[in-house]
């Protein structure tokens, strides 16, 4: 009887794991179990509870997870010092204490994640991977140890949802990181300090000067609008007030140019080759006069020389957040901000990595052979997918930026007819901006563009001019991604 007693099986271990979105949270439990998972709703009615069984770490565990919705906790002033007129705007800076709470309005996150704490062995944290996210995730550590001291936190690194990102994560848990999470708490003290000190000094000198009854958007009492400080947000106007005094002290002088074309054929069907003159432009209109009139009376161009020459046009850097943005913004015509959120609604459903990134080098041991054999099926790019997976193949170099948290963006599963009929009723950009995903990645991993440069120079009254062209021999990268700005990349 002992004997059965001691080969009976251990209870799974309950483990919390906590998100930093609630649609993160469903997706990485969808994942998890295969789409069977359960839900059920918590404390905070924004964010809902799944659990099913897993095995981490060798251990039978019971997973129970739910999310935040960004930071929980935030800094402030103790009450001897919210004030306006408690003190000196200068204690702000370096004599007043601050402290970290849960904000207001966070507190039945705060209860939520403190209840499900309490009945938890384990905490597992599935915050972004930067350095907010790290900041985050000792908020919730800090919160869960209130109920349950002795709770193991334990951090899951990832840099997309898809079922080998986030079963990587649990196979790699570390520890959580105290030096970036410090990072952010010193930003946001300073933010604070810095922040409320000269908001306070500029708005009282205004108010007490009767300056501010004069400006616009001033009280029926006369005190005037609050003028607000911040840290980066002051910086950057002086960079648009300076561009401003350029753009008024620039005087506009005219210059002149000769301009040279030949045209072969005619009608819609002529082509016409232009030339460049070697001196660009004059300032000088008379003597622009002049050798216009030698040229025009020349009545016939000299081929000096021709020449030509192979030359590659190379695909895309690995796509990170600012080329993202910058390259949609062309296409589409869509902002920057706009852009973000249906890049981070793709990511929250799976379909590509976190967007939020400056690296635009893969890592060596990236899997390009998935991630690039899971677009065989599309319908637009998959011919180009299945090029690469047979011998057209080449590793992207990188562009040298890697912000040490996440890898480029890339497509991590493929939209199916069904997921595009979604987007088309939801909003349609998303096609548009999952698609360019796919076709930057497919770029990326690309040989370059082969083209013939040929040059042909000329002389005509004494001026010299030359013209360039291209003929594409090789299309590759440019059979998925188009021409792209001039010059490559």
């Amino acid at each position: 009887r002992a004997r059965r007693r001691g080969q009976r099986r251990m209870p799974p271990i309950r483990v919390l794991n906590v998100a930093e979105k609630p649609s993160v949270a469903k997706e990485v439990s969808r994942v998890l179990s295969n789409g069977g998972c359960t839900n059920r709703r918590g404390a905070s009615q924004y964010n809902a509870i799944w659990e099913f069984p897993y095995t981490v770490m060798g251990q039978r565990c019971d997973m129970v997870f739910t999310s935040v919705t960004g930071h929980v906790m935030g800094l402030d002033f103790p009450p001897s010092h919210r004030g306006w007129n408690t003190c000196n705007p200068r204690e702000l800076i370096d004599g007043a204490r601050v402290v970290k709470q849960v904000d207001k309005g966070k507190e039945k996150v705060a209860e939520n994640l403190q209840r499900e704490a309490s009945r938890c062995a384990w905490l597992i944290l599935w915050l972004d991977c930067d350095r907010e996210g790290e900041n985050i995730a000792f908020e919730v550590m800090d919160i869960c140890k209130r109920s349950k001291p002795g709770i193991r936190c334990l951090r899951a690194r990832f840099s997309a949802l898809s079922h080998n990102d986030v079963t990587r994560a649990l196979a790699r848990l570390v520890d959580p990181n105290p030096h970036e999470s410090a990072a952010v708490d010193m930003r946001q003290e300073l933010d604070l300090r810095f922040g409320s000190a000269f908001t306070r000094f500029n708005t009282l000198l205004l108010q007490r000067s009767g300056v501010a009854a004069r400006l616009p958007g001033a009280d029926a009492d006369g005190k005037g609008n609050i003028v607000s400080y911040g840290p980066c947000q002051f910086p950057t106007l002086g960079f648009i007030v300076q561009r401003k005094w350029d753009i008024d002290a620039h005087v506009p002088e005219d210059f002149w140019k000769i301009k040279l074309s030949h045209a072969v054929g005619q009608g819609r069907e002529a082509s016409i080759a232009e030339f460049e003159w070697s001196r660009d432009r004059l300032f000088d209109e008379h003597l622009a006069t002049a050798l216009f009139a030698a040229v025009r009376g020349a009545g016939q161009a000299v081929v000096t020389r021709e020449g030509g020459t192979e030359s590659k046009k190379w695909p895309p850097h690995p796509l990170n957040t600012l080329e993202m943005q910058k390259r949609l913004n062309r296409a589409i015509r869509v902002s920057p901000e706009q852009i973000m959120k249906l890049a981070e609604e793709l990511y929250q459903a799976g379909f590509i990595s976190y967007p939020r990134t400056e690296t635009d080098k893969f890592p060596d041991d990236f899997d390009y052979r998935t991630s690039i054999e899971q677009l065989h099926p599309h319908p637009k790019f998959g011919f180009h997918a299945v090029n690469l997976s047979s011998g057209r193949f080449r590793q992207p170099p990188g562009g040298g930026h890697d912000d040490k948290a996440h890898p480029p963006i890339y497509p991590t599963k493929p939209a199916s007819e069904q997921d595009y009929a979604t987007w088309r009723n939801r909003n349609p950009r998303l096609i548009d901006v999952y698609e360019f995903v796919c076709r930057h990645f497919l770029a990326s991993c690309s040989l370059p563009a082969v083209a013939h440069k040929t040059t042909v120079e000329v002389q005509m009254g004494g001026e010299r001019f030359k013209a360039t062209g291209n003929m594409i021999k090789e299309l590759n990268y440019l059979e998925v991604y188009g021409k792209g700005p001039a010059g490559g990349h």
